[in-house]
């Protein structure tokens, strides 16, 4: 049985290992490395910081978010990233985790979750499909990937979003 309950700070050496492990796949990020604590810290919304934990009481997935901007008109938009380990794949976790994302940020005035997503990553794609994400549209060629088997060669990515039914509509 798996367990979504808040990120603590105390979970951040189990996080930052399935982070590291997402950005040498390739698949999960640009980023060519794992910030500290402090820069997650400071850059993620206080809300929506979530773990998923195994039935060993081992940290195999996260979700978090950062605002997309500082601008009061965009207050209710969000950038997530959901990682999963890979030891942990095809459970249903990044469902769960997910699901329990798309709740906290609801019940905190969310109204848009977006992300950018390889399109090599089916599973992700389809996941987020699976739970009312929307394709947005394809950014061509949007960044260079400096690490993992796609290093140094352009990449596109596919832009989502789900919209909320309660938040967003006054």
């Amino acid at each position: 049985m798996t367990l979504v309950r808040a990120l603590e700070r105390a979970d951040w050496a189990a996080v930052e290992d399935i982070y590291r492990e997402g950005i040498a796949g390739g698949n999960a990020t640009f980023e060519s490395e794992t910030p500290t604590w402090d820069a997650f810290d400071q850059a993620k919304t206080r809300f929506g910081r979530l773990v998923a934990v195994d039935d060993t009481h081992a940290v195999v997935g996260w979700v978090a978010a950062s605002p997309v901007s500082t601008r009061a008109a965009y207050r209710g938009v969000v950038e997530h990233s959901v990682y999963v380990a890979g030891r942990a794949h095809g459970r249903g976790l990044g469902a769960a985790l997910l699901r329990a994302f798309i709740a906290t940020a609801e019940m905190n005035g969310v109204w848009t979750i977006q992300s950018s997503v390889f399109p090599e990553n089916v599973a992700s794609l389809r996941l987020h499909e699976s739970l009312g994400f929307r394709e947005i549209g394809r950014r061509e060629r949007i960044a260079r990937s400096s690490v993992g088997p796609w290093a140094g060669q352009w990449r596109d990515t596919v832009l989502i979003e789900r919209r909320s039914a309660m938040n967003g509509r006054e």
